[in-house]
């Protein structure tokens, strides 16, 4: 998911290079013409990256990929009566580690709560996630770019959550069935700043390839982007069903 903004620069902007910051941006500005004047995309990123740990986030069913539909699910993934969820701890402990691979501040309270939505793949009507308290801070994470320039991209946050399970609509012409093998599975969301300046930038920024955020996060800990298939470590932005416009492209699709 990402946040893709296109925003006027003739009126005045906010100064966000100053020492000390977080977040900042080394690269010069690109701006897109336009019949009111100049125009400055600016894109933050939200990232699910599939922990990879044998057991789920709150119960012990495994996350093996490739078994028969629903033989995965412990009573709690299938939300029975008195069920209660007890946490991985090494979810837990690669999400620190990638904090410390992000340069970011970890946060020693850190509150899980849950995210109330109805969906047939979800069946205890919520997703334990967090909000106010997220066991990572914020941070920064350098991105090589071709060319051989690079950009600093700020880290807002980085939580823990629960997967959905996954429905599969193309079994039998008039029902839907689901598989509750994913839910439960543990998530990290890794959410940027709105430092991107290009789809050039957003692009590098997803794959990583070969970069310093290889060297100082993936060597850290494991996991996988979500949707990815299992031993995929993916790398590419198409293998991820993420699509990177073209900024003309993005103006023409706003019309």
């Amino acid at each position: 998911m990402s946040r893709y903004e296109i925003r006027n620069v003739t009126r005045p902007q906010p100064k966000t290079t100053k020492q000390g910051d977080m977040a900042v941006h080394g690269t010069a500005k690109k701006l897109i013409k336009g019949a009111t004047g100049d125009w400055e995309v600016v894109i933050g990123m939200e990232v699910h990256a599939q922990v990879t740990s044998k057991s789920k986030l709150f119960s012990g069913a495994s996350t093996e990929f490739g078994g028969p539909p629903n033989s995965h699910v412990s009573l709690v993934d299938a939300a029975m009566p008195g069920m209660l969820p007890v946490i991985n701890e090494e979810c837990v402990r690669q999400a620190i580690r990638t904090g410390l691979g992000l340069k970011a501040k970890i946060n020693f309270k850190s509150v899980f709560d849950r995210k109330n939505y109805f969906y047939p793949d979800l069946p205890q009507g919520y997703q334990i996630s967090q909000y106010k308290s997220p066991v990572v801070g914020e941070g920064a994470v350098t991105v090589d770019l071709e060319g051989g320039d690079s950009v600093t991209i700020g880290i807002e946050r980085l939580h823990l959550e629960q997967d959905a399970g996954k429905s599969l609509h193309d079994r039998h012409p008039t029902y839907s069935y689901v598989d509750l093998n994913r839910s439960g599975v543990a998530l990290m969301e890794i959410v940027s700043k709105p430092d991107l300046r290009s789809a050039e930038e957003a692009k590098a920024f997803i794959e990583a390839r070969g970069g310093r955020v290889n060297s100082s996060v993936s060597k850290k800990t494991d996991f996988v982007l979500a949707g990815a298939e299992a031993g995929s470590k993916l790398t590419k932005a198409q293998e991820l069903g993420v699509r990177i416009l073209d900024e003309m492209e993005f103006l023409k699709m706003c019309g």
